[in-house]
């Protein structure tokens, strides 16, 4: 049997690649525009700023965005900075060993938890034990812990990235292990951090079983940190599930696409301002 020769193996491959790169792409532009089109001829001004009416069935979701953001937010908020100070321990404060080792080993089986089992252990230990109650703060402590696990492991693998050279310069400059950690380290590893941290904004944003369990589902406008709140993913969901307001619910889909889609863009902007100014 006459083999193949390589030019044409990679001719093969390389179309294959592109074939099936071309299908993902494809299906989710199919869902973002079939989603799209469904929504955005129902989404107005008072859609946007107006609260809902008849459990949603009228009105609009501006309670639902403000309580988007705040959970959102404040997980990432919570999150990233114990994400990337434990990122930083892993690779510049320690030295590999079983402590290492557990520690990633425990960061891996935590991203692949599902996230109702996170939503069951907010409820259990925030709501019940700590007495929270279904809250804005229960439902973001919930998330930052689901989120955690991504920011470590993109903050260490970016971390990891930067040239050990760059440690040698600083050392030999004269800097101690924090300032060359501070000033060189993460500076050169930011647009990796901040993809993680962007990563995680977008679960949070899009999360739903976990809220749910958490944050409740009050339609008022969340007043502070201890009043519960429904989110735009999960008001999509009830809307859709109980068949309240099909319309409603793709114009909910609709404005939680859109704000993704702005965060990831403007997340990526910066980073390359950043880039461009450290070059």
């Amino acid at each position: 049997m006459r083999r193949l020769s390589p030019a044409i193996t990679q001719r093969v491959a390389v179309t294959f690649l592109w074939s099936l790169t071309l299908i993902t792409i494809g299906v989710l532009l199919y869902i973002i525009l079939y989603i799209l089109a469904k929504g955005l001829p129902h989404i107005s001004w008072e859609f946007l700023t107006k609260a809902p009416e008849s459990m949603g069935r009228k009105g609009g979701i501006f309670p639902m965005i403000v309580g988007t953001f705040m959970v959102a937010g404040l997980a990432v908020a919570i999150a990233a900075p114990l994400g990337v100070a434990t990122a930083v321990y892993l690779t510049e404060y320690t030295r590999e060993g079983r402590l290492t080792f557990v520690i990633r080993f425990g960061a891996d089986c935590l991203a692949g938890i599902p996230s109702i089992i996170y939503g069951l252990f907010g409820f259990v230990f925030f709501s019940i034990a700590l007495g929270m109650g279904l809250s804005v703060l229960s439902g973001a402590l919930t998330l930052a812990l689901m989120v955690l696990p991504t920011i470590i492991r993109t903050a260490e693998e970016a971390i990891r990235a930067v040239p050990y050279t760059y440690r040698e310069t600083s050392y030999g400059l004269g800097s101690t292990r924090w300032q060359m950690v501070t000033r060189v380290v993460l500076p050169s590893a930011l647009p990796g951090i901040c993809t993680g941290v962007v990563l995680s904004l977008g679960r949070s944003i899009s999360e739903t079983a976990a809220v749910m369990l958490t944050a409740g589902s009050a339609l008022r406008l969340p007043q502070s940190l201890s009043d519960s709140s429904r989110t735009l993913a999960l008001h999509f969901y009830i809307l859709s599930r109980e068949g309240l307001s099909m319309e409603n619910a793709y114009a909910t889909a609709s404005v939680l696409i859109i704000i993704i889609l702005a965060l990831n863009a403007l997340a990526y902007w910066l980073m390359n301002r950043f880039i461009r100014r450290a070059g």
